[in-house]
Formats: C-alpha cells, structure tokens, sequence
C-alpha cells in the first residue's frame, strides 16, 4: 500500500480529493461529491480542511 499523495493527474484544484480517492480506491469524482456533502454538512470546516491538506500532504 502507498502513502497518501496529492494527485497530478486527477487535480481540480490543489489534487487532495484525487489523491485520496486513488488511495481509498474509489472514483475521484465521487470523493468530491462526498468531500462537498460533508463540507456542506459541517459548515465551514470542509475549506480549512481542504486548505491544511493541500499544505500538508506531498505532491506525487
């Protein structure tokens, strides 16, 4: 099993979405749909999240 990376090929913005889907092994397009409804659901947290990820996850 790899460590988790931000994806260059699957990258809306900053990749983080992309590169947990490859590492949970699901379609990229539904972890954003699933990263949107729980941002959604826990108000603003889901942009900080996002924001600290970007930082702190390495680019592949």
């Amino acid at each position: 099993m790899s460590g988790l990376k931000r994806s260059k090929a699957n990258k809306m913005i900053g990749g983080v979405c992309g590169g947990l889907a490859k590492r949970f092994d699901i379609d990229p397009t539904m972890m954003r749909i699933i990263y949107v409804i729980a941002s959604l659901l826990t108000a603003t947290v889901g942009a900080f999240l996002y924001i600290i990820l970007w930082l702190v996850i390495p680019e592949e």
